[in-house]
C-alpha cells in the first residue's frame, strides 16, 4: 500500500482515501485499545475516538517511522486518557507505593499459545494491565511511562513487577491444571 499516496488523499479530505486508511488499520488498533480496556464495547469506543485524532492530526505526520506506528501511539494515548477519565476505569488506575517481595527471575515452564497469554493479562487490576501493556507490549520505558500516567518511574517498575509476578503465578497454576496426568482415567 502506498502510504504517501493515502496520507496525501486523505488529507484532501476524499472518502475513499479515508475509508483505506479506517479499513487498514482498525483491526489491528481495535486489538491496540482492547489491551487496556475489559470490554470490546470500550474498546470500540477508543478506537473511534483515536480514529478522530488521527484524521485531525494527520497532517502532523511527517512521515518519519511507520504510519501504524503513528497510529499505534495515537490509539494508546487515547486509551489511556479513556481510563483516566472514566469513571469505571480510573478507581482501578490508582498506584500504591508499596514494598514488593522479590519477584522470581525463574519463567514457569509452559507453553500458552498468545491468545491464553492476552487473556490472562486482561484478567490483571487495571493499573498493572496498562503498566505491563505499556512496558512489555508497547516498549516503553519505565521514565516515559510514569510520564504518560503522571506517577513515578519506581511506582512503574513496581507495578509492572508485580504484574508479572502475578501473571506468573497464574501461568504456574494454568500450567499444573493441564498436565496430562490431571486427565488421565481413573
Amino acid at each position: 500500500m502506498d502510504y504517501y499516496k493515502l496520507v496525501r488523499d486523505t488529507l484532501k479530505l476524499k472518502p475513499e482515501a479515508q475509508r483505506q486508511l479506517y479499513e487498514h488499520f482498525a483491526q489491528q488498533m481495535l486489538g491496540v485499545c482492547f489491551r487496556y480496556t475489559k470490554s470490546i464495547s470500550d474498546a470500540e469506543d477508543i478506537l473511534q475516538e483515536g480514529f478522530v485524532k488521527v484524521f485531525k492530526h494527520l497532517h502532523q505526520y511527517n512521515f518519519e517511522g511507520e504510519l501504524g506506528a503513528w497510529i499505534r501511539k495515537i490509539m494508546v494515548n487515547t486509551a489511556l486518557n479513556y481510563l483516566k477519565k472514566n469513571k469505571r476505569y480510573r478507581y482501578d488506575l490508582s498506584f500504591e507505593e508499596l514494598v514488593l517481595h522479590p519477584v522470581s527471575a525463574d519463567d514457569p515452564e509452559v507453553k500458552l499459545q498468545a491468545k491464553e497469554l492476552t487473556e490472562l493479562i486482561r484478567q490483571l487490576p487495571t493499573g498493572f494491565q496498562t503498566i505491563f501493556n505499556l512496558h512489555a507490549v508497547e516498549g516503553y520505558s519505565h521514565v516515559e511511562i510514569a510520564a504518560m500516567l503522571g506517577i513515578t518511574d519506581g511506582t512503574s517498575r513496581s507495578q509492572y513487577a508485580r504484574a508479572r509476578a502475578l501473571l506468573i503465578e497464574w501461568i504456574e497454576k494454568f500450567s499444573l491444571e493441564i498436565k496430562p496426568e490431571n486427565y488421565a482415567r481413573k
